[in-house]
């Protein structure tokens, strides 16, 4: 079977003996309360790509090139190229059996993610590089013409009205809810600083207290302004 390997205009000398793609969805799971779990079903994903490539200094037999052989170095350079130039490129992988029949082909754009160098001293001279590609959409930006009247309409500026001084809000009386241990007097020397001043509280609760010295925790008493 024939399997070529096309990165762009780069013809990989030898096709990787391996090719992975991931094929990646962005399903979303939820949990929701007493209810288990739901999967928000979205868009397909970009596919990730994976292979490692050799790349002979000697020449094979079983390698494939354009023009006659050329070292990893050659290659090593278009690569780096694709890398740096921030362009996308055609990724096409072809399969044909012995008669010449297309099996099945791979062919999607990409963008070069990464790609790591190996050199390993059981592959004599040649270079094992590790690439990783991303699959790659088009996307661009909508833009609108907005079109303004021939004649426009002039702004006029009316002058600012001079703000008038809020007018301060009536004093009102407060209320205060008796705790544990308090008396008329201690709640006087709160409030008005003069703890003689109890008999102004007693007077505006008589409906509540019959005696100055019998006050309740609980009772929620009026605390009248000192005139």
């Amino acid at each position: 079977m024939a399997y070529y390997f096309y990165m762009g205009k780069m013809l990989c000398p030898v096709a990787p003996s391996k090719l992975q793609l991931k094929i990646q969805n962005e399903n979303k799971t939820l949990t929701l309360i007493n209810e288990g779990e739901v999967n928000i079903l979205k868009k397909a994903g970009l596919t990730d790509i994976s292979f490692d490539l050799l790349l002979p200094n000697v020449k094979y037999p079983f390698a494939t090139y354009k023009s006659g052989f050329v070292n990893a170095k050659v290659f090593l350079e278009q690569l780096e190229k694709m890398k740096s130039s921030k362009e996308p490129f055609q990724f096409i992988v072809t399969r044909t059996l012995p008669n010449g029949k297309m099996l099945f082909d791979t062919n999607m754009k990409v963008s070069l993610e990464s790609y790591d160098i190996k050199e390993d001293s059981k592959q004599g001279f040649d270079v094992t590089v590790s690439v990783k590609l991303k699959q790659y959409r088009e996307f661009g930006t909508k833009t609108c013409n907005i079109t303004f009247a021939g004649t426009k309409p002039k702004a006029t500026v009316q002058p600012a009205r001079p703000a008038s001084p809020a007018s301060p809000a009536p004093a009102q009386n407060q209320t205060y809810t008796v705790k544990k241990g308090d008396c008329l007097w201690n709640i006087a020397k709160k409030f008005y600083g003069n703890g003689a001043k109890y008999t102004t509280i007693f007077n505006a609760n008589k409906g509540k207290i019959k005696n100055a010295n019998l006050i309740y925790a609980g009772q929620v008493l009026t605390i009248p302004l000192l005139k």
